[in-house]
């Protein structure tokens, strides 16, 4: 007996800018890829973030971004939970790399997506690639060799440290 095979309508780029999502969804090769919902643990990091960055932003020409969507490609749309832009981003979906992103880890994502996304952003061109796990208390960064757990991110050449325990609560 043969199982079901589950098939979803591919769409284009231009209808998915044009349509809204609840909560935002990000666009992966013509189709629309559901975003975990975020709680309360996840959204303390995001503003944290925020908090961190605002003051060393204005003297080094840095924009702050929550949960925008980003172009990679023709056909991919992610959207990070926090972006760090050298420079005001000119388009409404960002075709250009940002600095930095940091996904902040939900209790459904899974660890295989997370690791795709990062590649994902890598191989666009970010330099400085975070996670944030809440739940774990947890900084990892991603790298040459995936990703690795780190006692703090760094940005030496603002000479920005931000430990664990300055993320979570």
């Amino acid at each position: 007996m043969l199982s079901p095979v589950s098939t979803q309508t591919l769409i284009p780029i231009e209808e998915y800018l044009r349509t809204a999502y609840e909560p935002d969804a990000e666009f992966v090769d013509g189709r629309i890829v559901e975003r975990s919902m975020p709680e309360d643990p996840h959204s303390a990091v995001q503003v944290r973030l925020v908090q961190l960055f605002t003051p060393v932003s204005p003297g080094n020409n840095l924009y702050l971004r929550t949960e925008l969507r980003m172009r990679l490609s023709a056909t991919r749309i992610r959207i990070p939970d926090f972006a760090v832009f050298q420079g005001k981003p000119t388009e409404l979906v960002p075709s250009n790399p940002p600095w930095v992103v940091v996904e902040i880890v939900s209790r459904e994502d899974r660890h295989a997506q997370i690791v795709q996304k990062c590649a994902e952003y890598r191989s666009w061109g970010v330099p400085h690639i975070w996670l944030a796990d809440p739940w774990q208390r947890q900084l990892s960064v991603y790298g040459d060799n995936g990703l690795g757990v780190v006692e703090s991110f760094q940005l030496t050449d603002l000479g920005l440290t931000i430990a664990v325990a300055e993320i979570f609560d």
